[in-house]
């Protein structure tokens, strides 16, 4: 059985970094475009309160969470888009009161979880330490919109490994979504360098496997994240099966997202 404690910690460390990032905003600021077609930085943190929101519910009010899940199934193309919308349309001062307000509730209530608790979502149903999990996931990465829009150079941290394991972990579902037979299971040994760049190695799989993938950390972080072009990043492949995963790698639920163009391609 997980306990969620350390990466409940991370969450709310990784919340707390992006949330020092936008807090001295202005309003011209909010308004600025990220890398997400259509969003702005207001769209990014909206997302992150609606989201939060959604799994507070999963976690204390199942009968809410379905019905939500029940509007979901109506407009499964847009309702992402639309909870985003509706939030960005708040003031920037109320924006971040709400956002502050659902993740400190989300994690008061992981924290409060019975122990081998699992929760309804939009996929499988997940532990607390899985949601919270998913949630760092999420904040990472449309942390990294949010810094991409504002040109800011993050540094990267320890709590990228949680990532990293998700990357790794939903490996068969990006096959799948593909509609590509789905390497075995001891096929691929992932060896990452850790950000602290003193030479540790973040390593998932068997180490004999015949197919290997290699790098930093944060690029593969940004790979299967889609927050960056695998051209763009130092995470190579050895083997066909390792060489296919990073062009379709995804550490998210759903459809395959459409990424983000190389750097030398023409948008």
């Amino acid at each position: 059985m997980s306990d969620p404690t350390r990466v409940l910690d991370d969450l709310r460390a990784e919340s707390e970094e992006l949330d020092r990032l936008v807090a001295e905003l202005s309003p011209e600021q909010w308004a600025l475009a990220t890398p997400a077609p259509r969003w702005t930085i207001a769209h990014q943190i909206a997302h992150l309160a609606w989201t939060d929101h959604s799994a507070l519910l999963a976690v204390t009010d199942e009968d809410a969470f379905r019905a939500l899940v029940d509007k979901a199934l109506t407009a499964p193309e847009s309702f992402v888009d639309e909870g985003a919308d509706q939030g960005s349309r708040l003031p920037c001062a109320e924006l971040v009161k709400r956002w502050r307000e659902s993740r400190a509730a989300l994690d008061r209530a992981l924290r409060e979880a019975p122990p081998g608790a699992r929760f309804p979502w939009y996929g499988p149903p997940m532990s607390a330490a899985s949601m919270a999990t998913g949630r760092l996931m999420e904040t990472w990465a449309h942390g990294q919109d949010v810094a991409d829009a504002l040109g800011v150079v993050r540094t990267p941290t320890d709590r990228l490994k949680h990532v990293a394991r998700i990357g790794v972990r939903a490996r068969d579902f990006a096959f799948g979504i593909h509609g590509l037979p789905v390497p075995a299971a001891d096929a691929i040994r992932v060896e990452l360098t850790a950000p602290t760049g003193e030479g540790e190695l973040w390593t998932y799989g068997p180490e004999d496997a015949p197919q290997r993938v290699t790098g930093p950390a944060l690029d593969f972080c940004l790979l299967v994240t889609q927050r960056a072009h695998r051209a763009d990043l130092a995470v190579r492949a050895t083997g066909p099966d390792a060489d296919r995963w990073l062009d379709i790698a995804q550490a998210f639920a759903g459809p395959p997202g459409t990424g983000r163009p190389g750097k030398g391609t023409a948008e």
